[in-house]
């Protein structure tokens, strides 16, 4: 019975199928800068209202090989290039930490486009995560001391003494964690996914060669 209704749930999604329809990606169109191309559609993901625009997924390397996947927010961009925040011992951060190269995803499921970036994984400034830290709302800033990110706890309980006790400690001032704080991923390639009818999707690769974009086209 339970197989049965298995096969039935794999099928179902077997069929299903999706036109894509509603842009073009062409070289002549594009920029030569990737960054820029990304300010451009990271904007356009932003003004169309589409869900989470600056939600990412970030996979990371463990020690033992094995890959792993999670969502973050992007807090900023420029010519260096993505930043997040998190905690440094959290298992993002301790893969981080082993190997730091990682890759980042953008998803803007309404515009039919896809943003994929690789590259070294770096700590910003101590300057730059205080910043960002103390334009927490206060109650982020108290549960960026009561969340142990990653480790076995025996229950929400936990968290919410944590967040009391460090609540009573900082009171209105909590000072950035010396575990929490930003990452910065810089860039050596990109990708620009297009959604395209008949499955003839429009793919843009720019990789970084001798301090140089180079900007290729792939098959879909």
């Amino acid at each position: 019975m339970h197989n049965g209704g298995m096969s039935q749930i794999s099928t179902s999604i077997a069929d299903l199928r999706k036109s894509y329809e509603r842009a073009e990606l062409s070289e002549d169109a594009s920029h030569a800068n990737p960054m820029q191309q990304f300010d451009q559609w990271l904007q356009e993901a932003v003004n169309a209202q589409v869900p989470e625009p600056n939600a990412m997924t970030l996979a990371t390397v463990g020690a033992d090989q094995r890959p792993s996947t999670r969502i973050v927010l992007i807090k900023g961009y420029d010519e260096r290039g993505i930043v997040w925040f998190t905690n440094y011992d959290s298992r993002k951060g301790r893969e981080i930490a082993g190997n730091p190269f990682a890759a980042l995803q953008f998803h803007w499921v309404d515009l039919e486009r896809v943003v994929r970036i690789e590259g070294r994984v770096e700590k910003v400034t101590d300057e730059e995560s205080d910043a960002y830290f103390q334009s927490r709302p206060l109650d982020s800033r108290i549960g960026a001391w009561a969340s142990p990110q990653s480790q076995v706890i025996s229950g929400r309980s936990v968290l919410m003494a944590n967040a009391a006790r460090y609540g009573a400690q900082f009171l209105l001032s909590p000072p950035r964690p010396p575990h929490w704080g930003g990452f910065r991923l810089l860039p050596e390639r990109f990708e620009f996914w297009q959604g395209r009818k008949s499955r003839l999707h429009d793919r843009l690769r720019y990789r970084l060669e001798d301090g140089q974009w180079i900007r290729e086209r792939l098959a879909p």
